[in-house]
């Protein structure tokens, strides 16, 4: 940006002297900024496609983990498609990805490297990946031992710590019984502290500072202007909202043992 103010200003002051200097130093600054922008978006533009593939390439081989993809799998991509609203164009892109991830010669590793890249490591954007893969293999209500070992390698090529998958479990099973109506039961209570990240004994301004810092975390503007696609706003949003869900449950259930 600088160079283009400079090279901006050299022109000017050839004109027009001391006005024409600051007009050409004016111009270089406007032009580099949209530039720049331009260049931006084009980056992020490109993260954001590449995150999507990733996200149903990896489906398909977690999914085919115990042998097979299951007619509740397959439901599940499809109904994701629709309620990450992708075009389509977007969904032949998509099922093309996940039909990679099914082959044999599928490489898991590479396409987790690829996805630390992209997302440089951003923790939350990593969790929202994972958590996508957990819903469409927790899809037939089951959780088969060889995807759990395949959502647990999932993890650690995304550098992401089996904690972490508990925390999606808690969170997930959260939203199926908000969803269900069910009572507030103590499985409900635990997996709000796992939610959360903290122990059953923390302090109120422990619990306070666990959920604002994931709240921050995990804003979904935040995690757009990191490479999250648009398509996945809900999902975020979704994952705010466990987050708050799980923060209210523990403040109601201490008020009522206070």
């Amino acid at each position: 940006m600088l160079i283009a103010i400079l090279i901006g200003a050299g022109l000017g002051f050839m004109f027009g002297k001391l006005p024409g200097l600051i007009i050409g130093a004016l111009l270089g600054y406007w032009v580099a900024r949209r530039l720049v922008r331009r260049v931006v978006v084009s980056k992020l533009s490109q993260m954001q496609g590449q995150f999507l593939d990733s996200t149903f390439a990896v489906m398909g081989c977690v999914c085919k983990a115990d042998g097979h993809v299951s007619g509740d799998e397959l439901r599940v991509v499809e109904t994701l498609f629709g309620r990450l609203r992708l075009s389509e164009a977007q969904r032949e892109r998509a099922k093309a990805a996940f039909e990679r991830g099914k082959a044999d010669d599928f490489d898991l590793d590479a396409e987790l490297a690829t996805v630390r890249r992209v997302t440089g490591g951003q923790r939350a954007l990593l969790q929202v990946f994972l958590q996508v893969q957990l819903s469409a293999i927790a899809a037939d209500g089951e959780l088969h031992p060889a995807e759990h070992e395949m959502l647990l390698r999932v993890a650690r090529g995304l550098g992401c710590s089996e904690a972490e998958i508990e925390q999606i479990e808690a969170m997930l099973r959260g939203g199926q019984q908000q969803a269900g109506g069910g009572a507030t039961s103590q499985q409900a209570l635990t997996d709000a502290y796992r939610v959360l990240g903290v122990e059953s004994d923390a302090s109120d301004a422990e619990l306070k500072r666990a959920y604002r810092r994931l709240m921050s975390q995990n804003h979904p503007d935040k995690l757009a202007g990191k490479g999250l696609p648009e398509s996945m706003r809900e999902m975020a949003e979704t994952r705010t909202q466990e987050i708050s869900n799980a923060y209210d449950l523990i403040k109601k259930s201490r008020e009522a043992n206070a």
